[in-house]
């Protein structure tokens, strides 16, 4: 298997990684074949993943802005993934220039390519390490350098909560990082459900099987569970919604079915 001049070394190639295969459904050039097999195979159970990846990164954008409108201009993106056009700095850098973001992913290549892609942008900068260890982001010097944590912080959880199984206690995980936060803080948060999906789902049930097959089990939680997310957090209107139906900018009347599946939401910190 030829490897590619911008893998980072080290780096085994035969093994997907979950971030590089949400780069794929994006369109993006920074995943192996052995990412892309991964995908195609999801995507014969549901052929709409890349739909509903593109409805989690316009939710994403929407709730960056809104999220400045509330005068909230630093971000801790946490399971951030592989940099793509209109990612958190851009969209929050354009709104407010002072904007201060770190990124946080575990996935060596994302952290390798989004140091190349913030090279030069005093005001970003990514860290290494996993949201199942928050100490480890809470204490590493970029976020240190970067964010007042005395001072409102937007915390994202986009696409990121679904890898985190129950036994990996993501609740304690994010209470840890909740009480780290100043009051007025934001949660920002995506969760992949079957509800919503329109598909059977035992269907779907294929594409989860994908992902335990490559040891990033999927894990599908209900709408009450993904609410349970949001405790010491007052959800902010209109509530835990599908993507599309979080503060659109356009009718939505014409969203493919697909960008429904699963729920987004935002929280603030009293």
């Amino acid at each position: 298997m030829e490897r590619p001049a911008w893998a980072p070394p080290g780096i085994d190639i035969s093994v997907p990684s979950v971030s590089r295969i949400y780069d794929y459904y994006l369109g993006g050039s920074h995943n192996f074949e052995v990412d892309r097999e991964a995908a195609r195979k999801a995507m014969e159970f549901m052929p709409g993943l890349p739909k509903i990846m593109q409805a989690n990164r316009a939710f994403m954008r929407r709730a960056v802005r809104y999220a400045v409108g509330e005068g909230v201009t630093q971000f801790l993106d946490i399971g951030s993934g592989i940099p793509t056009f209109g990612n958190v700095h851009e969209v929050a850098q354009a709104a407010s220039p002072e904007a201060r973001v770190v990124y946080v992913d575990h996935d060596p290549v994302a952290v390798a390519h989004s140091a190349a892609v913030l090279e030069g942008n005093a005001n970003a900068g990514v860290v290494a390490a996993d949201l199942r260890k928050p100490q480890d982001i809470l204490t590493a010097p970029e976020t240190g350098a970067l964010l007042d944590l005395d001072r409102p912080v937007a915390l994202l959880l986009v696409a990121v909560l679904h890898f985190v199984q129950d036994t990996d206690e993501p609740h304690r995980a994010l209470a840890e990082l909740r009480d780290a936060l100043a009051p007025g803080s934001l949660l920002v948060l995506t969760h992949a459900s079957y509800e919503g999906v329109p598909l059977p789902q035992e269907r779907v049930s294929g594409t989860v099987g994908v992902y335990n097959d490559i040891r990033s089990p999927l894990v599908m939680r209900g709408r009450d569970e993904v609410a349970r997310f949001f405790d010491g957090f007052e959800l902010v209107e209109p509530g835990l919604v599908a993507m599309p139906e979080w503060r659109p900018e356009n009718p939505i009347d014409q969203e493919d079915p697909y960008a429904f599946s699963g729920f987004a939401g935002v929280g603030r910190k009293a």
